[in-house]
């Protein structure tokens, strides 16, 4: 029995809690009111990209039942009898062509939903991910 999971590189996940900690200092430590205002920005969003990254591990995993995906309101199982569909998108960002994997799966009530999960997400590259995807898909014979 194959269970895989991919999750946010854990040096990433740290680097943003070391960033977290350095914009709460700029923002105790700054007496100007405009950088008050840039730092409690960048504390709020660092700290979600912390906790997140933290809480929200590991991101995908698969295994011949289906795939689980975690957020940060938990984690949601599709069997892959709801998996419609997996595929790399490959889109134009800032010059560069970056890699998305994308899952179609059907709600139980039967709405559509798609996840959408990049590099940054995964650790590692998407076609990665979709291959071995398919092959533990093709391994539970669904």
């Amino acid at each position: 029995m194959t269970t895989r999971t991919w999750s946010p590189a854990a040096g990433l996940v740290a680097v943003v809690w070391v960033l977290l900690a350095g914009a709460a200092l700029w923002l105790v430590f700054t007496g100007d009111p405009a950088g008050r205002l840039l730092a409690g920005v960048a504390v709020v969003a660092l700290a979600l990209l912390a906790i997140q990254g933290t809480l929200g591990r590991p991101r995908l995993t698969a295994d011949p039942d289906g795939i689980a995906i975690r957020s940060l309101f938990g984690p949601r199982r599709y069997p892959w009898s709801r998996v419609d569909r997996v595929r790399v998108v490959r889109g134009r960002r800032l010059g560069r062509e970056l890699p998305v994997l994308e899952i179609d799966v059907t709600e139980e009530d039967g709405g559509e939903h798609l996840l959408v999960l990049t590099r940054l997400d995964l650790g590692t590259e998407p076609d990665d991910v979709a291959d071995e995807l398919t092959e533990i898909r093709q391994e539970s014979g669904s």
